[in-house]
């Protein structure tokens, strides 16, 4: 995969992140500013997130046309560990150091955005190796 590919997903990874990210925060804060605890707030979100960006990451930004449900399953669980990552993250730094939460989660989407990039470039939607009778 050349590198030219790999920017290209990227940017189309960021698009697709960027504006569900900006919708999703925007509820967060909404929820929160009527009174849902921030934990509860993000994990609700969270699961809409990854629903609502399958099918855009799958196609769109990864071109992958493989069958759904390994890719789905794969997609789940790069989401599981991010949600684990955010959640840690809330539960040190503003149960126990007293940050923001508001900030906390901000800084969090751009580090769990890298994070599920990574692992769906390489782990859920990656393309097949040939193999060695293709290669010739």
């Amino acid at each position: 995969m050349s590198d030219r590919s790999t920017l290209n997903q990227l940017l189309r990874y960021g698009t697709v992140g960027l504006v569900s990210n900006a919708v999703l925060y925007m509820a967060y804060l909404a929820l929160t500013s009527f009174g849902l605890g921030a934990k509860l707030a993000m994990s609700l979100l969270y699961a809409i997130g990854v629903i609502q960006t399958f099918f855009f990451n799958k196609r769109w930004s990864f071109g992958h046309r493989g069958e759904h449900g390994t890719a789905f399953f794969r997609y789940c669980a790069s989401y599981g560990i991010g949600y684990g990552v955010n959640l840690a993250a809330l539960l040190l730094l503003v149960d126990q150091f007293g940050l923001p939460h508001q900030i906390v989660q901000g800084v969090m989407i751009l580090c769990i955005a890298a994070l599920l990039f990574l692992l769906q470039k390489f782990w859920v939607f990656r393309h097949p190796s040939p193999s060695p009778a293709q290669e010739s």
